[in-house]
């Protein structure tokens, strides 16, 4: 039930977000992906309002593990809400007719609600929530948010 509220209330917010329908062919990370719509066309695809560890972070191998379990091989919908620097469309990702993949990965502790680009009151309660109860990456004494991780290894 509450997913489906979830789902409502994030419906909302995306009604003139950009649709678009494809299969997930490539996972790249934890909150990037491969879609690939019916006519050929690819999209390089990174999930909005979130941040998962990057690679060689702790937890990164499970944020992309659980990425791909999720919707690797999948016929997904993403709503897009704009493209990044890098060309890649970021959107919010709905899998499995109503589950929303950044809330899912916050949920189950592989992402971090990305305050910088994100206010979502949803997300941010379920990072609460996470951190809490020391699921995933909450489970670490002190995990480092991947925005601080760039940041450390640029310098």
């Amino acid at each position: 039930m509450l997913r489906y509220a979830l789902l409502l209330l994030l419906s909302c917010s995306i009604l003139n977000a950009q649709r678009i329908y494809g299969k997930v062919v490539g996972i790249t990370d934890g909150d990037t992906f491969k879609l690939l719509e019916k006519d050929s066309i690819l999209h390089k695809v990174r999930v909005a309002n979130i941040d998962c560890p990057e690679r060689r972070q702790p937890f990164s191998n499970r944020a992309k593990q659980f990425t791909s379990d999720a919707i690797f091989s999948k016929e997904i919908r993403i709503e897009v809400i704009n493209k990044d620097r890098y060309g890649r469309l970021v959107a919010h990702v709905i899998y499995d007719r109503a589950y929303q993949l950044s809330a899912e990965l916050v949920k189950n502790g592989y992402a971090w609600n990305y305050d910088k680009y994100s206010d979502d009151e949803i997300l941010i309660d379920l990072e609460n929530i996470a951190r809490k109860k020391k699921v995933g990456l909450w489970s670490d004494p002190s995990p480092i948010p991947p925005w601080e991780w760039r940041k450390g290894r640029r310098e």
